[in-house]
């Protein structure tokens, strides 16, 4: 391992932090092939350094600039939070969170540096189900220990005893973890958390430590034919999803979630948005087989929005119906209080329903003679509401799923890529990463003119509608759309809607544009972007 000096910053403030930050996603952008190569442990799905990498990405890049570094780690793990990516990106996200609560100035030193190591460590062991030994997390708790011996020493001392100690921690890791020792390789993980540390000895010293890329290469020399083939540990050979959410709740709500979870799969892992009492926002990630009570256990606890749903073995076949029912068709039932676009869809032949008679259309479809039904349901009330009726609907087999959307126009993207012949829950999957995929954008009436919003974020108030929905059609079509569904508001003119389709067709010609009948009163205007 290459001499590192004592010599260099003794202290981390913003600027360390975003060229740390910096350097540590240029080091992961590098190496990130090599790392996912590794990738066997919670599921071999080859994509431990992607979700890292894209997690960090979404924390520092675009930060608002000129902020401390108070302010900057808590708008990163806020951001990360929201972003996070796959098992391994929730716990670098969750590490975050650790430092933004440990580090409260605007200079930190090496005791601070070691207390925050700490603190990130142990907040990302308390947000997993069950901590297994020989992954990031016992990566994170070697580095966070050498950090905290070395800190009398200097801050340098102490960045360079966690990452030493990380890089020893992860040569260990095939001795702890068996899926690991069968495929000949070394936590990915715990590599790339490595990765980072050492980007920050380089960051503080200008020299190289080369610990990590020491252990990539010697465990990159086999070839792939001699490398055995590593069934999933810890259960997860059963489980076939990857499910992730945001919930808006509390704590005690989310403690009961990780419990529901736990019993329904594993890889469980919660994160929340701050340390206080008065967390409001986690993201959650499982594996499961059933897709719906996963999402339903989340609806349960307050309000689920951002469901993403990867089915990891993605290059096998679909899974035939079950040969001991008969083939009935799958129904989709769309709960929507837009009483118009209900309409519109009856008359497509689809089945829809208000948000007030749930149970009565559910029981409606089981007496009819279906064996399954999902419900997409586009609000709070209409998801609380399919909720309740889905628990009485359910028995001798009969199968409800409910998938909250958010918005009308998301659970439309969700209905279109429905397929009857798809196993139920490979079905779920594909309409619920749909509706995920499915960015909305809105216009609203205010007394200063017409607000322009895109997910949940606000972008300012033009004077004119026309002026409004321009600016809208860009946001969303620069965010790579191909189609947007636009469903005018009651209060909305066609003006409106002929200035959006004429802007769309001379700035993204690329890009269709189909409309709906008209929606409810509010938003004037509302657009799906696919």
């Amino acid at each position: 391992m290459v001499e590192i000096p004592e010599t260099g910053r003794q202290a981390l403030d913003a600027d360390v932090m975003r060229e740390w930050a910096a350097r540590g996603i240029d080091t992961l952008t590098r190496h990130r092939r090599g790392v996912d190569e590794l990738n066997v442990f919670p599921v071999a799905d080859s994509d431990t350094a992607t979700n890292m990498l894209a997690t960090l990405q979404a924390a520092f890049q675009g930060a608002t600039p000129g902020l401390g570094l108070e302010a900057l780690l808590d708008e990163a793990a806020g951001r990360a939070l929201l972003s996070a990516r796959g098992n391994s990106g929730v716990i670098l996200a969750q590490m975050l969170r650790g430092l933004a609560d440990a580090w409260n100035g605007d200079e930190i030193d090496a005791k601070g540096f070691a207390g925050g190591l700490r603190t990130a460590t142990d907040a990302a062991t308390a947000a997993v189900a069950v901590p297994t030994a020989g992954t990031i997390l016992t990566v994170a708790e070697a580095a966070a220990s050498a950090a905290a011996k070395a800190a009398p020493f200097g801050f340098v001392s102490a960045a360079r005893a966690a990452a030493e100690a990380a890089a020893e921690a992860v040569a260990a890791t095939p001795g702890q973890l068996p899926a690991l020792a069968r495929a000949g390789v070394v936590d990915a993980g715990g590599l790339a958390l490595t990765l980072l540390l050492e980007a920050l000895v380089e960051t503080l010293t200008g020299s190289v430590s080369t610990g990590a890329l020491d252990l990539l290469e010697r465990h990159r020399v086999r070839a792939v034919s001699e490398v055995e083939e590593v069934p999933r540990e810890s259960g997860s050979e059963a489980f076939g999803y990857e499910v992730q959410y945001l919930l808006e709740s509390n704590a005690p709500a989310a403690a009961e979630l990780r419990h529901r979870l736990t019993d329904l799969g594993d890889s469980v892992v919660i994160i929340g948005s701050r340390a206080a009492a008065d967390v409001t926002t986690f993201n959650v990630h499982v594996h499961v087989n059933d897709i719906g009570a996963a999402i339903e256990a989340g609806i349960e606890r307050g309000r689920v929005h951002r469901i993403s749903v990867t089915r990891f073995d993605d290059t096998a076949p679909p899974r035939p119906a079950r040969a001991d029912r008969p083939a009935t068709p799958r129904t989709v039932l769309v709960a929507t209080a837009a009483a118009r676009v209900r309409e519109f869809l009856d008359r497509d032949g689809a089945t829809t329903t208000g948000p007030d008679r749930v149970r009565e259309a559910l029981a409606a479809v089981r007496a009819a003679g279906g064996r399954s039904t999902v419900v997409l349901a586009d609000g709070p009330d209409a998801a609380r509401a399919a909720r309740e009726g889905a628990q009485g609907a359910r028995g001798d087999g009969y199968r409800v799923t409910v998938i909250p959307t958010g918005s009308v126009v998301q659970s439309l993207a969700a209905l279109a890529v429905h397929d009857p012949e798809r196993h139920f829950d490979d079905d779920v999957a594909a309409m619920a990463e749909a509706a995920a995929a499915c960015r909305t954008g809105e216009l609203r009436a205010e007394a200063e003119g017409v607000a322009v919003v895109v997910g949940e974020a606000d972008f300012g108030v033009f004077d004119t509608a026309r002026e409004a929905v321009r600016d809208l059609a860009d946001r969303l079509c620069a965010g790579g759309a191909e189609l947007l569904t636009v469903l005018p508001g009651a209060g909305s003119d066609t003006e409106t809607v002929t200035a959006l389709s004429d802007h769309v067709r001379e700035a993204w010609p690329l890009v269709e544009v189909q409309q709906l009948p008209a929606g409810d009163d509010e938003p004037l205007l509302l657009i799906g972007a696919e």
